[in-house]
């Protein structure tokens, strides 16, 4: 798998980021929706969460405006109700209801978490009027969506992190291990790390993780000394290296930190003397309190728009969001300023790849003509069990090399 808009209406929450179409999402940020109170009435349970919803009479409808989009997430699964599909409906609702008189209604849409129910609800969703799509979550059924959209010239904004479903007219607002990668190796090189090792997992991400770590080290003219994958005796061979190296990156996710910090320290991985790096999956709570990862470094979108969105979500929704819920949020809310401040154009690729890009709740981020985005991080360090921040994200795109 978390300010004025022009005339006519306002949403709350953190000044814009300056952009190309004089266009931010406002209402996305630590103070996001707190300009008048949500009601804070807890959720029943989830299969009736929806139904519910004081916003909408019809629990499949988001708003009453002119302009419709769709939200395609899985609300239901072979397992029962989706509980990360219902977060992303709630924060299609939280986004709609930041803005007065928003210009849009959402048509939400369960996939059912499978590529043919996926299809199923494009094809409802476009034949309802949506003219764009939001989501859905999962990558086979991006592709399956992305399919149907294309054949109807309707533009999709989707959520997974497997960039090989990106392309011209489907975006992806999703946390790229790309832009993870970028980051933390241009900092550590910035910061005078020079000669590298990695420990790869053998998974779809770490390969991803790899491909970008190797561009991101020829491009800084780091030496990368060593690529090892996740193996028993892995660790032994980084150990090996001495002073051969000054950092070394681990893309790991965050359940399997525990087994690999130890084998760290039985190898006797000096994480003083080597920097260690990792992504934005390591913002985990397992991973903070690793004897082997304090000091490390991570590239993360910033924390504090999730947590505003967060506290803001609980005090409506009576329970936690999941971490991806700001990508629906972030998506809506955008839908909703396009609409008002765009016109026609208001879904066009003109706009959509707009080079200054647009503002959301975890930072910046502006869509590439591929499909895949680009975004603002931070770099944070783990210490003492949590992270602080040592590079904040940066608040605009740069004109030549992305920020």
């Amino acid at each position: 798998m978390e300010s004025s808009m022009g005339s006519g209406g306002k949403t709350r929450g953190l000044a814009p980021v300056a952009l190309a179409c004089a266009l931010a999402l406002a209402g996305c940020g630590p103070s996001g929706l707190g300009g008048r109170s949500p009601s804070a009435a807890p959720l029943p349970p989830p299969s009736n969460a929806i139904e519910s919803s004081p916003l909408a009479a019809d629990p499949n409808r988001i708003g009453s405006g002119p302009v419709k989009i769709a939200l395609i997430a899985p609300l239901t699964g072979p397992n029962g109700p989706g509980l990360v599909g219902l977060s992303l409906r709630n924060a299609a609702e939280l986004a709609v209801a930041a803005f007065d008189h928003a210009d849009v209604t959402v048509i939400v849409k369960d996939d059912q978490s499978s590529p043919a129910g996926a299809r199923a609800a494009a094809q409802a969703a476009i034949a309802e009027g949506a003219e764009l799509i939001v989501g859905p979550l999962f990558s086979a059924n991006v592709r399956e969506v992305g399919a149907v959209a294309l054949m109807a010239g309707r533009p999709v904004i989707g959520f997974s992190t497997d960039a090989t479903v990106a392309g011209r007219g489907v975006y992806l607002l999703s946390f790229q291990v790309e832009a993870y990668v970028d980051r933390i190796v241009d900092y550590a090189a910035a910061r005078g790390k020079r000669s590298m090792a990695a420990l790869i997992p053998n998974t779809d991400y770490g390969r991803v993780a790899e491909a970008a770590f190797l561009s991101a080290a020829a491009r800084n003219n780091v030496r990368v000394m060593a690529v090892e994958r996740l193996q028993p005796g892995a660790a032994q061979k980084i150990a090996g290296l001495g002073a051969q190296i000054d950092a070394l990156f681990i893309p790991e996710q965050a359940e399997a930190m525990a087994g690999l910090s130890q084998a760290l320290v039985s190898a006797g991985v000096d994480g003083k003397r080597v920097q260690i790096l990792g992504t934005g999956v390591w913002n985990d709570a397992r991973v903070l309190k690793l004897p082997a990862l304090q000091g490390a470094w991570f590239a993360a979108p910033d924390n504090g728009g999730f947590n505003g969105f967060a506290a803001s979500y609980r005090d409506k929704y009576g329970a936690d969001p999941a971490r991806v819920a700001t990508l629906a949020y972030d998506a809506v809310a955008l839908s909703v300023a396009l609409a008002r401040q765009q016109g026609t154009e208001r879904f066009s690729e003109r706009v959509l790849q707009g080079a200054s890009g647009f503002s959301g709740t975890d930072g910046i981020f502006r869509f590439r003509a591929d499909g895949q985005n680009e975004r603002g991080l931070s770099v944070q360090m783990i210490g003492n069990g949590s992270v602080s921040m040592i590079s904040p994200a940066p608040r605009s795109f740069g004109a030549a090399s992305g920020i």
